[in-house]
């Protein structure tokens, strides 16, 4: 009986330490060994075998890439304004020995590391550099932190700042300096707006006046050319009628009454042609009249009320002629311009013309 104890004491020992020789290690992990308490060799992925009681197996240290993220830690910047910056890093242990006995806690070893080189970095910058170069600092952190670790048997690949927390009150400040800007903006657009429409309402009003004044001038052209052609159809229907002075006297002595037609007309200039165009008027009227439809008896062909109107315009012509001559002889003898006055008409200087009216 006690030799069957005895053999299956021997037979578990057996079995244990065969169990412990055997050491079977993942993909992408390692593990160290120790040999009497010095370093002996790592443990590479797969089935490795080991001395049982003299080899010691260290726990497993992972060879991917891990991520690890860090508390928020108070920074102060250059301009003395203490922010919060939270960090994440990403690091690779590429060599397990030196990661287990180069350092004592690599992963606490890089948080600090961290710490301190990121003050440093933001400490020479003020809060708008701060929070506007965040690649600056994630490549001057990596820099550093790489450098520092590789001793370390690490590998840091990328060091990213997650969120910069200024104060309360800087972000209330913040706050309002982006909606004054936003306000600014707003303010210098609508006012943009307000010059393009002004300036396009000036353009298409000066474009209005340059058209009304295109046509304006074109319809001025056009008055003139059809006066100048009315002048000169007058003028030569003149000349081809071939008019004698008397008529030409007497259109004359009817446009005189039109100079003192004017409400601001008080006095008025004769000229010296005045006279010899009353001196042909009269001597017209002076002399024997061609038969005509006025003096001639009334018959069959005429009416009465042509002989009327024929009396009214000799009437008309007399007194005007009259006057004319009587306003003549007075600015010939009276220097200066004649003022108008209401004077009583004179007695006709021509008798005879005015016999010759009463009987006809």
């Amino acid at each position: 009986m006690a030799l069957l104890i005895a053999g299956l004491v021997v037979a578990l020992f057996a079995v244990f330490t065969v169990l412990r020789a055997v050491r079977i290690v993942p993909q992408a992990r390692a593990r160290n060994v120790e040999r009497l308490g010095r370093y002996h060799r790592t443990l590479k992925p797969g089935l490795n075998f080991v001395i049982p009681y003299i080899d010691r197996v260290y726990p497993m240290i992972d060879l991917r890439e891990q991520v690890v993220s860090f508390r928020p830690q108070p920074v102060i910047t250059e301009d003395n304004l203490v922010v919060e910056i939270d960090t994440v890093l990403y690091f690779q242990v590429t060599d397990p020995r030196a990661a287990a006995y180069e350092i004592a806690n690599y992963i606490q070893a890089v948080e600090q590391l961290t710490v301190t080189t990121l003050r440093n970095v933001v400490g020479s910058m003020d809060l708008e550099k701060t929070l506007t170069s965040r690649d600056t600092i994630n490549s001057q952190l990596r820099g550093v932190l790489d450098e520092a670790t590789g001793k370390w048997g690490l590998r840091v690949n990328r060091v990213e700042i997650k969120a910069i927390d200024p104060p309360k009150t800087i972000k209330d400040a913040m706050e309002k300096q982006m909606r004054a800007e936003r306000d600014k903006r707003a303010a210098i657009l609508s006012a943009e707006g307000q010059r393009q429409s002004q300036i396009l309402t000036a353009e298409g009003d000066k474009q209005g006046a340059i058209l009304r004044a295109e046509g304006q001038r074109t319809a001025k052209i056009l008055e003139a050319e059809g006066q100048s052609r009315a002048i000169d159809q007058v003028f030569q229907a003149v000349h081809r009628n071939d008019p004698d002075p008397k008529l030409l006297a007497y259109q004359y002595l009817q446009v005189l009454p039109q100079l003192a037609q004017g409400q601001g007309n008080t006095f008025w200039v004769i000229p010296s042609e005045v006279t010899s165009a009353l001196q042909g008027v009269s001597k017209a009227f002076t002399e024997a009249l061609p038969p005509s439809a006025a003096t001639l008896p009334a018959s069959s062909d005429s009416s009465a009320s042509d002989v009327s109107e024929a009396e009214e315009e000799i009437a008309r012509a007399s007194e005007a002629a009259a006057e004319a001559v009587a306003d003549a002889r007075e600015a010939e003898t009276t220097p200066g311009p004649r003022q108008l006055t209401s004077a009583v008409p004179e007695p006709s200087p021509y008798p005879d013309l005015e016999k010759n009216r009463q009987e006809a």
